[in-house]
């Protein structure tokens, strides 16, 4: 039967039915764009602990044919793709005799997207995400979004698809995922504000003096989660959160000014919700990405998982504070595009990609990272170039100016 979904600010269509676990007797069919990267591990977890509730019928990874296709092989796909064109043989040979379909390059991903299932999990990282999740919503699947770029780069676009379809979006983000589980839709004319949470990252206590000095392995090591680098590289100069926010203002009908961060180290929080009789509402779980990916994958239900059990007469102190913009101006920097609008999230989103590669070879230092961002900013702004993208296609051509810009700056601040 279907269920009518309890929070329908993320349902494109307030009252749209959202799938159960299964339906007609059936296992539900996960198409996993990003199956070799945090995300697509943590999800295929989920399936190996509850293989009666899934069925994994597609897998796309970027460029690991070796690993996808031991993937592929071991959840019986029926088809397996890589972004990457040139290992394509590589994984053909992988999963010869097996009876698995397989491509490689931008079509074949295109083609595990749409590939027939209930739910596609967004976990591809990058601006390479964007065109497949937005193909899978507008052939009409339900999204599980762990993509940034969908919302950063192409929010109204998207949300505007997935109205017109009348399909959820579920996030599986931490802290997305623990507001959508505490924003109650009944209520939000009683909101006062949101907050999302953050770490802090690894350099949360040091001045802006020490952290010119900080190495890329240093600041690979997030005190709290295992995530790809850049991920972590933006958790460590507080952008990850800005880009989150941008994310936060597309999946919630509320005001900017009505989104908020805090810094809480421990990681326990992911996300409150303030309301106006001054009652505060948090999610609080263990840093386990498999607990927000499950609540999206079992919504509107629940699921077993072998995650760490919270002990907070053990854990005993929960500690806060406000991020500071002068020692991490990136959060900043995110801030103004939200509420600029138009191209800058966009281009904020890949500056930063650029920003944080070149950090992580060595050619520039961490607090260029957001120098860089800034620049592009700036620059394209004063050249025109920052207006609303009417496509995705136009989001692509905004991305590649962007990342143009990023790497003339790079030039300019290299080591």
């Amino acid at each position: 039967m279907d269920v009518t979904p309890t929070n329908s600010f993320v349902s494109a269509a307030p009252g749209q039915p959202v799938l159960p676990l299964s339906r007609d007797g059936r296992r539900t069919r996960l198409v996993i764009l990003g199956a070799t990267g945090s995300i697509g591990k943590s999800t295929l977890d989920i399936v190996r602990h509850h293989p009666d509730r899934f069925e994994v019928v597609a897998l796309a990874a970027g460029r690991r044919a070796g690993e996808l296709a031991a993937l592929a092989r071991e959840f019986n796909v029926r088809f397996a793709a890589l972004a990457e064109a040139a290992a394509g043989e590589e994984l053909d040979a992988a999963l010869a005799g097996s009876g698995i379909a397989n491509g490689a390059g931008p079509a074949a991903l295109h083609d595990a997207a749409l590939h027939p299932a209930d739910i596609v999990v967004a976990g591809i990282v990058g601006a390479a995400g964007l065109a497949p999740t937005f193909a899978a919503l507008q052939a009409g699947r339900t999204i599980a979004l762990a993509n940034k770029e969908c919302l950063v780069c192409a929010g109204d676009l998207f949300m505007a698809e997935a109205r017109r379809q009348g399909l959820s979006v579920l996030p599986m983000d931490s802290e997305h995922n623990a507001i959508f589980q505490v924003l109650e839709s009944r209520n939000l004319a009683e909101v006062e504000r949101v907050v999302l949470t953050a770490s802090g990252g690894p350099f949360r206590q040091l001045s802006l003096d020490e952290m010119r000095h900080v190495s890329p392995a240093q600041a690979l090591k997030h005190p709290n989660w295992d995530m790809g680098s850049r991920i972590t590289i933006d958790s460590a100069t507080l952008m990850n959160k800005g880009l989150e926010v941008i994310e936060a203002s597309h999946l919630f009908p509320l005001a900017h000014d009505q989104l908020d961060v805090l810094v809480h180290p421990q990681s326990v929080i992911h996300g409150m919700v303030q309301y106006r009789d001054g009652s505060l509402l948090a999610q609080l779980g263990s840093p386990d990405m498999r607990t927000p990916i499950a609540h999206c994958l079992a919504w509107p239900h629940r699921l077993d998982l072998p995650v760490a059990r919270l002990d907070l007469a053990r854990l005993a102190t929960l500690t806060f504070e406000a991020p500071d913009l002068t020692r991490f101006p990136a959060l900043g920097l995110a801030l103004d595009a939200m509420r600029a609008g138009g191209g800058a999230p966009a281009a904020l989103n890949a500056a930063d990609e650029e920003a944080v590669a070149a950090f992580l070879a060595g050619r520039i230092g961490f607090l260029d990272i957001a120098a860089v961002v800034a620049d592009v900013l700036d620059a394209l702004a004063a050249s025109g170039d920052l207006a609303a993208p009417e496509s995705v296609a136009a989001v692509l051509s905004l991305d590649s100016t962007a990342r143009r810009a990023a790497q003339a700056a790079i030039i300019r601040r290299a080591r």
